[in-house]
């Protein structure tokens, strides 16, 4: 029946091999437009006897059911249940976020060629060197007979670290004796991503008589495979505050997951961030405390902290971004009613940057953020041009994330299809971004994440400044604000 339809030329079923190649149906046509059309049409069965049953209602009554317990101990250092105790102020409170996906601008998408014993390709990848290992695994083929064009990506973000579209495209090539361009739907670029997974933290922590914190425990309830975290779902004890906290506690628990998995611009730290920054301001604010004075407070003096190298949080650098972005953005200044002003702070791939976001709320619960001012020390800016491009890509993708996004699913199908129920921030809805850097002499790094997971919790914590409200669920458009 797909054979016959309009324009179609093929059709054939694509047997899955594991991997990044899954079990489909292949539709060849003259045009994009007569495929997605056939596609559309077609009466396919499908078995999924073997597919995953996942459900996010599901795993929301799991983590409730978990919330006063432990997991794992991942980290401990003094003795946080007695601290707790006696401490002057406790706090406890839970906070989740969803899966998300990464919402590239461009599909996925692979040109592919068979022709005299060579597989030949072009494609956006982030990683073409491993496409090309799956593509000759997949086929039988040498190195020297995969050849892999490397085109320009059009939104990449971690989900083209993964070569699937590549598998795809080859395993169908093969078949074909001419090139063959492969190219997703957005329907199905959606519901087949390797998602970005959610997550639940279950916080208490305590401050002393003078505002300073004491206690920090955490129990993270994630989600993995084979009893690991999955890519992005992981929480170390090295992240801020951990280390520095006098009694401190951080447990997991994994939920089983079926569903696909993998890196989302600034992994895991681009959720996280926002749940363990937020509390840390639920602590300050019940100690009495100025934000950013607790924030400097607890870094100490300046210091490379375990494993002191690079590659490790310094509390001289942390302190400077935080003062530099409160300078900047004139932390402390009288703001009128409905407005708030918010501080975070965050270090990750080997990038220290804080931010801070100007907000106000309305009558209705209309959310604006009016401003956001970041301060980042990744070693020597050379491009400083290209620089300010990637910080203020991170927060646009941050607020989006943080503001509009999330993926449901019920028995493994996700839910949301497109655009019209998944949302990207507007052109009106983005505020005024402000970029400062630290020229420091540290080893430089990429700045493709760090400028992420501070944006977060910094415009939930100028909410609660503005409107004396905590945003404990993502995305905050659930929890009551209007875009």
């Amino acid at each position: 029946a797909l054979r016959k339809a309009p324009g179609v030329k093929d059709a054939f079923v694509i047997d899955g091999h594991g991997g990044d190649l899954a079990a489909g149906v292949a539709i060849l046509g003259s045009s994009t437009y007569e495929v997605f059309s056939a596609a559309e049409n077609a009466s396919i069965q499908w078995d999924e006897s073997a597919s995953p049953k996942d459900s996010w209602d599901g795993f929301v009554a799991q983590a409730a059911a978990l919330r006063s317990k432990e997991g794992r101990v991942l980290g401990e250092r003094g003795d946080p249940d007695r601290a707790l105790g006696a401490a002057a102020h406790v706090l406890e409170a839970s906070y989740s976020y969803p899966f998300i996906f990464h919402a590239t601008m461009e599909v996925q998408n692979c040109t592919a060629w068979w022709h005299d014993g060579i597989m030949e390709i072009w494609a956006p990848s982030q990683n073409p060197d491993s496409g090309a290992q799956e593509v000759g695994k997949l086929l039988n083929l040498p190195a020297s007979k995969v050849v892999v064009h490397m085109l320009r990506v059009g939104g990449g973000f971690g989900r083209r670290l993964r070569n699937d579209y590549m598998v795809e495209a080859a395993a169908i090539a093969r078949r074909v004796n001419a090139p063959v361009k492969m190219i997703h739907t957005r329907e199905s670029d959606l519901t087949h991503d390797f998602l970005r997974p959610g997550g639940f933290h279950h916080f208490k922590g305590s401050v002393n008589t003078k505002g300073f914190l004491e206690t920090w425990t955490q129990h993270f309830v994630t989600f993995g495979y084979h009893g690991k975290p999955a890519s992005g779902a992981g929480l170390g004890a090295d992240v801020f505050p951990g280390p520095l906290a006098r009694n401190f506690r951080l447990s997991q628990t994994i939920l089983p997951l079926g569903l696909r998995t993998g890196p989302w611009r600034a992994p895991g730290a681009s959720a996280y961030a926002w749940a363990i920054q937020s509390f840390l301001h639920e602590l300050s604010s019940a100690g009495g405390r100025d934000h950013v004075e607790f924030l400097l407070e607890i870094l100490g003096k300046p210091r490379w902290l375990p494993p002191e190298n690079e590659d490790s949080l310094h509390t001289g650098r942390a302190a400077g971004v935080i003062k530099l972005a409160a300078e900047k953005a004139g932390w402390g200044k009288p703001l009128p009613p409905g407005h708030g002003m918010g501080i975070a702070f965050h270090f990750c791939h080997r990038g220290h940057a804080a931010e801070v976001a100007e907000v106000s709320v309305d009558a209705s619960g209309k959310l604006t953020v009016h401003r956001v001012v970041a301060a980042c020390d990744v070693g020597p800016i050379v491009n400083l041009s290209g620089a300010e491009n990637q910080v203020q890509g991170a927060i646009v993708d941050g607020l989006s994330a943080m503001w509009l996004q999330e993926l449901t699913f019920k028995q493994g199908h996700i839910e949301q299809s497109n655009f019209g129920d998944y949302g990207l921030l507007r052109m009106p809805q983005a505020p005024a971004i402000e970029v400062h850097f630290i020229q420091s002499d540290f080893p430089p790094t990429g700045l493709g994440e760090p400028g992420i997971p501070p944006v977060a919790p910094a415009v939930c914590n100028a909410i609660f400044a503005a409107t004396g409200r905590r945003v404990r669920r993502f995305p905050i458009v659930s929890e009551g604000f209007k875009v």
